[in-house]
């Protein structure tokens, strides 16, 4: 999914990094305010970027010399909603190109762009909807974290497919092209990432019952089923 240094046309790559701002510039409000009004906070925040950074950093090969990867941002919208995981995503992505030649900083606004805005906002969409329609909890965070991570996928494939259209089928052909790559290897790796982030999740459930109640993750009044069943997960 990170797309290389110096991969993008100069154009693209200042208004990938023009659109990505704003959205940044708001998770960086989101996230002073989290931390200075709850800094009991800190640990899970801290968890959520860490789990972010080590699954995105798995790099496994793809077809025609590509590469894929869990991106790790589903939980972290999860739990504190997509403008922190803009700002998680952003600081991700910033060291992985520091220091693990993994992106780039010409890159960097259509990386944060796909992984850490559109990928967390997709994701918590997926996760609020099936949990207004009663949807068990863990249900819920399969979808949400499966949808982020494929959603960054597709979004990286527009991406591509804006900067280096087919010669003879223009956009749809190239899009076609780089969606059809991406796809192969990363559907399983979207199906793998939801499994890992309901068992995090699990353990979470376990560990911090009264941060995710506050949080709004677990509810505190069973009503409904998917209620319910958030309320025996936590007396397992």
């Amino acid at each position: 999914m990170h797309i290389a240094e110096g991969f993008l046309p100069p154009a693209h790559a200042v208004a990938w990094g023009a659109a990505s701002a704003p959205f940044v510039v708001h998770g960086v409000r989101s996230l002073t305010r989290e931390v200075r009004e709850h800094p009991e906070s800190t640990l899970l925040l801290g968890a959520s970027g860490a789990f972010t950074f080590v699954l995105s950093a798995l790099k496994l090969p793809s077809v025609t010399g590509s590469c894929s990867h869990p991106t790790g941002t589903g939980l972290g919208a999860i739990l504190f909603r997509p403008p922190v995981m803009a700002v998680l995503g952003t600081i991700t992505l910033l060291f992985q190109a520091l220091l693990l030649a993994h992106g780039g900083l010409t890159t960097l606004g259509a990386n944060v762009f796909s992984m850490a805005i559109v990928g967390p906002w997709a994701g918590y969409a997926v996760y609020k909807l099936l949990r207004r329609y009663d949807v068990p909890l863990m249900v819920a965070v399969f979808f949400g974290a499966f949808v982020a991570d494929l959603s960054t996928y597709c979004v990286t494939s527009v991406q591509l497919a804006l900067a280096f259209p087919d010669p003879s089928s223009g956009f749809a052909g190239a899009l076609g092209k780089f969606g059809s790559i991406f796809a192969v290897t990363q559907v399983p790796l979207a199906v793998s990432e939801g499994l890992l982030t309901v068992l995090v999740m699990r353990l979470l459930v376990r560990s911090s019952k009264g941060e995710l109640t506050r949080l709004g993750v677990l509810l505190t009044r069973p009503k409904k089923k998917s209620e319910q069943a958030d309320q025996e997960a936590v007396a397992q």
